[in-house]
């Protein structure tokens, strides 16, 4: 397929003149609309302005100017169909070969502060996706670029190839202008739900993929991770990786709750993940010490586990982490030194955080079921000691406020029914993911390598009875918080006072399914 005559018409102009000089150096005739025509003429390249082949001015402000048959019979015209080509003959239209379109910036006028209804609506391109539709069903004779990164390769094919593009780039073309016309209407049905509810009648998500993975849950299981396409920035954006083997589905979820985590704390933290669960999180002066103390938690379950930490990777930290075998970690940094010691264990991932961008508030959480998927409120707002209530006649000293505050926090990010055991900013002992909470006081205590004398315990929900509670005052807990709201909230109470516990309310549960 030769390309004898191009149609452009661009609202993102970057990279357009080099792009469309070269159309013009190799012969290729240009036709252009409003801005774009303007835009190339300014820069002395030979143009043609779609009026002239249409016959017909552009009207309404623009909204109508390429809805034409001189236009898009050029474009659908099957070429390898005798009567489509007899057709456009008799009625003196020319075949249209690529069609370089973008479309008006609807996101981006959607997301202006203060954007007026009638302007976001005028950025809703009509003429755009009919044309780059029409190119992408008929791309075995026409070829259609959308992605101003594209137009260097497009360009270098058409140089060396005599003016011809393969099959294989109009169908990749394609691809990509479907996917483009998709979001975009995908972008402009969700601006209108938006306007109708929180939850509206209808929701819908592009990705696209960041990058295929080592394998999934199970090594049996291929896998690959896919980005939100509006967000602004995911799980691995300016992340960069120095050494160590293809990451896994598995890795990615620890390396989420991991980040998730250490993002509650500035202070320097260590937050060691299994199983999507932590197993030791603590912190200390300096990132060393902290990796020290959440190691000491539960040294068992770190092994093979996602580290990640909020402070640079010095020699002494890379020294400490050197007899343990940890699949990923996870820094602001890496010394030069070292790197030159973690990359002697071949299997350690070492990832290098580069993203200073917050992410937006109203994000949601998505979980897939059966057909279909559940949405929620991202559960992002931590509670301070001001909104919370002492419920017991021992108020909490500023040491046992720290480390209920602390404990709470870890609670957030451990799969219910969760208890943390903590003491001197560090967790002693961690229970997670038992059907009843009791149980998972007794793990949580069962794990604990320190003594838990003088600890504070921190429950992600009430307490429905005092069975967990006593296991933990047993062991030596001092001091709990709880969200409360059981029925048999009084008799928590009343244990707690009994056993000269500090006891705090806070008013809302941290659940993690």
């Amino acid at each position: 397929m030769k390309v004898r005559r191009a149609l452009v018409s661009v609202s993102n102009k970057w990279n357009l003149e080099p792009f469309a000089r070269g159309l013009a150096e190799l012969g290729i005739q240009l036709i252009s609309t409003g801005g774009t025509y303007r835009f190339l003429a300014e820069k002395g390249i030979p143009v043609t302005s779609v009026s002239v082949v249409t016959g017909f001015p552009e009207i309404m402000d623009g909204r109508v100017k390429t809805l034409h048959p001189a236009i898009h019979g050029g474009i659908l015209a099957d070429r390898h169909q005798h009567e489509h080509m007899r057709a456009i003959q008799e009625l003196g239209i020319k075949p249209i070969d690529l069609v370089v379109v973008n479309l008006y910036p609807f996101e981006e006028v959607a997301e202006k502060r203060g954007a007026a209804d009638e302007e976001i609506i005028e950025n809703i391109d009509i003429g755009g996706p009919t044309m780059v539709r029409a190119a992408a069903k008929n791309h075995s004779g026409v070829a259609v670029v959308v992605d101003p990164h594209r137009y260097e390769d497009v360009l270098a094919e058409l140089k060396a190839n005599e003016c011809a593009l393969s099959d294989a780039t109009r169908r990749s073309l394609a691809m990509e202008a479907f996917h483009h016309t998709a979001h975009y209407d995908f972008a402009i049905a969700n601006w209108f739900s938006a306007q109708a509810d929180d939850f509206p009648p209808y929701m819908m998500w592009d990705f696209k993929k960041v990058q295929d993975l080592r394998y999934g849950e199970n090594p049996h299981q291929a896998a690959a991770f896919y980005a939100d396409v509006d967000g602004r920035k995911h799980l691995l954006s300016s992340i960069q990786q120095l050494h160590g083997a293809q990451l896994s589905f598995n890795n990615l979820l620890d390396l989420d709750s991991g980040r998730r985590l250490c993002d509650e704390f500035t202070l320097p933290v260590c937050v060691i993940i299994k199983h999507n669960n932590p197993c030791g999180v603590a912190l200390a002066e300096n990132i060393t010490h902290a990796y020290e103390k959440a190691l000491s938690c539960d040294p068992v379950s770190a092994f093979g586990s996602v580290i990640v930490v909020n402070r640079p990777v010095d020699e002494e930290l890379a020294r400490a982490l050197m007899p343990n075998f940890v699949e990923v970690l996870f820094a602001p940094a890496f010394l030069e030194e070292a790197v030159e010691i973690l990359t002697q264990k071949p299997d350690i991932r070492l990832m290098v955080d580069q993203e200073r961008r917050r992410s937006p508030r109203g994000l949601w959480d998505m979980k897939r079921v059966l057909g279909g998927m559940l949405v929620q409120e991202r559960d992002s707002e931590a509670e301070n000691r001001e909104t919370m209530e002492v419920a017991t006649s021992r108020h909490p000293t500023e040491a046992e406020w720290g480390d209920l505050l602390f404990a709470w926090r870890v609670a957030k990010h451990v799969k219910s029914n969760a208890i943390v055991l903590a003491k001197d900013l560090m967790t002693l002992g961690i229970g997670a993911g038992q059907m009843s909470r009791v149980d998972s006081a007794r793990i949580a205590v069962q794990k604990a390598r320190h003594p838990l004398a003088g600890s504070s315990v921190a429950s992600d929900a009430f307490f429905p009875f005092t069975d967990a509670l006593e296991v933990a005052a047993e062991a030596g807990a001092v001091c709990v918080i709880h969200p409360g709201g059981s029925k048999r909230d009084e008799e928590v109470r009343q244990y707690a006072e009994g056993q000269g516990m500090a006891m705090v309310v806070t008013g809302r549960r941290h659940f993690r399914h």
